[in-house]
């Protein structure tokens, strides 16, 4: 076997990874880049980098289409995310999931914790994973805390669909796939999840897969 390589410095490969016109690829799960605790943002990217960096994860999530999307997505193992969700759902499903719009918006070192004991289970997907959606179980509401692509401090509660979404962020920068908090036995394909079970909550699901909800 020959030696690894030299590692290429993060703003080298940043670099490399804005040199195409485009959106950016998102890696598969498999890459070990998603199975690795990301490395703090400290200055690794100068300032003009990290807002290039910034607009091409955007950029890549409104295509992909997501709701969040972290840098060790596309290959870079910063603990920098970004989210936005417009949340063009039917009145039945924001209300039974709490899903309301949410800005763009830039996370970065995000850390959470709970913000009380409730806990919900949804149907939750990831472009990491393309085709499947599965039930994860989550706090109902958690504390956010980190900066933003600024530096200004970030300590904040979100509930609902939002907290969902900033601990599926979260997550991705401490190598951590939705798929490691999922009820397995609720795995299901995106056409099977339409077809079947489209209804706001997962209880059909569970009565059906024969798993429990929390």
């Amino acid at each position: 076997m020959g030696t690894p390589g030299p590692r290429v410095p993060l703003a080298e490969r940043v670099e490399e990874l804005l040199s195409a016109p485009g959106p950016l690829t998102v890696v598969a799960a498999g890459d070990p880049v998603l199975r690795r605790r990301s490395e703090p943002f400290d200055g690794q990217l100068e300032p003009a980098l990290l807002a290039r960096f910034v607009e091409a994860l955007r950029v890549t999530m409104h295509a992909a289409p997501g709701v969040g999307l972290a840098a060790p997505q596309v290959g870079v193992p910063l603990r920098i995310a970004v989210i936005e969700d417009p949340a063009p759902v039917p009145e039945d499903v924001r209300r039974a999931r709490g899903r309301t719009p949410q800005p763009f918006r830039v996370l970065v070192n995000p850390a959470y914790e709970p913000a009380g004991p409730e806990r919900v289970a949804f149907y939750e997907g990831c472009l990491s994973v393309p085709g499947y959606q599965a039930v994860v179980s989550r706090p109902a509401a958690v504390r956010l805390t980190g900066q933003d692509e600024h530096g200004r401090p970030l300590d904040e509660v979100f509930s609902g669909w939002p907290a969902r979404i900033v601990q599926h962020e979260t997550d991705h920068l401490d190598g951590v796939l939705y798929l490691d908090r999922a009820e397995l036995r609720s795995l299901s394909s995106n056409q099977a999840l339409a077809e079947r079970w489209p209804q706001p909550t997962p209880e059909l699901a569970a009565g059906a897969l024969g798993f429990e909800l929390p």
